[in-house]
């Protein structure tokens, strides 16, 4: 029995009720990364936003229970007390810049996604060429290599552009797998022929 034909036997087997748990499972979900795709794609900056919002709203938590870390420990040193009260202090600082302007925010964080995506590629480009000598396949490594590296650099010097352009692809990435998730919703435990 071919694994194929196990997976629909063993969907038979399965109570109705599982099926239809199931095919909600991945209706709400496809439903829910079709919405936030098609949201991101028609106002990006708004979602980016919202998106800074919760970054802040995220500094401001870790700043209090860093600076609430650095107080009450009683187990701790005097250096590390002095840490978390430092590190408390910056995230609350973090927090509340991003909150007096959020659009800033966004755009801030936007350059940092873009400077760490640039960064990440050029050093995969560089460590891929490294690693020529152990390739099996020594032309599609030096091509993706030069791929990674090129691409990386452009997002090195044009951060804003380039965390854009990923944005762009994300939303649409959402679109596409909320529409799979959801036509899987409707398929999933169909009677196959």
């Amino acid at each position: 029995m071919t694994s194929a034909s196990s997976f629909e036997e063993d969907l038979r087997k399965l109570d109705k009720t599982v099926i239809n748990t199931i095919r909600g499972a991945l209706g709400v979900s496809g439903l829910v990364s079709l919405i936030i795709g098609v949201v991101m794609l028609a106002w990006p900056v708004k979602t980016a936003t919202v998106v800074a919002g919760f970054v802040a709203v995220y500094a401001l938590i870790a700043g209090v229970a860093n600076i609430a870390l650095g107080i009450f420990s009683r187990t701790l040193g005097g250096w590390a007390r002095v840490g978390y009260l430092v590190l408390g202090v910056v995230f609350l600082i973090t927090g509340v810049l991003a909150f007096a302007n959020l659009q800033t925010a966004a755009g801030a964080l936007a350059v940092l996604v873009g400077l760490v995506v640039g960064f990440t590629w050029i050093i995969e480009g560089v460590v891929a060429l490294a690693l020529i000598g152990d390739s099996p396949s020594k032309l599609w490594t030096v091509v993706y290599a030069i791929i990674t590296v090129v691409a990386g650099a452009v997002l090195m010097t044009s951060p804003l552009w380039g965390a854009a352009i990923l944005w762009l692809l994300l939303g649409i990435s959402l679109v596409v797998f909320g529409v799979v998730q959801v036509i899987r919703a409707f398929r999933f435990g169909a009677k196959t022929a």
